[in-house]
């Protein structure tokens, strides 16, 4: 189960982000998150809670960061998850986000 909750972060607007960000809860994400795009000029997303992502998930944070920039909003993703960390670095697409993470290099 997916859900959002209100936080803040350094004395900013931020959203926790528990669960599975997965293809199962994208129509209630892209809402909640759209609309909270809406409501603050910048905005962090933070990623510490989510358990499960899939590529459903991680195209829904790429058009955020697009979305956030064609309304002239600031948007940051922080405290990525283990999950969130293995896919991106799986998919490599870690630098499409422009956000610091800690990424574990690969065991090859």
């Amino acid at each position: 189960m997916f859900r959002i909750e209100p936080s803040s972060q350094a004395n900013e607007p931020c959203l926790r982000l528990h669960g599975e960000l997965t293809i199962y809860a994208m129509t209630e994400a892209r809402q909640q998150l759209s609309a909270a795009l809406d409501q603050q000029p910048s905005l962090t997303l933070n990623l510490a809670g989510v358990e499960e992502l899939d590529t459903a998930g991680v195209q829904l944070l790429a058009w955020l960061k697009q979305e956030a920039a064609r309304r002239g909003r600031t948007l940051t993703y922080s405290g990525h998850s283990p999950a969130v960390l293995e896919v991106m670095d799986l998919l490599q697409v870690a630098a499409l986000f422009g956000d610091p993470m800690l990424i574990a290099p690969s065991v090859s």
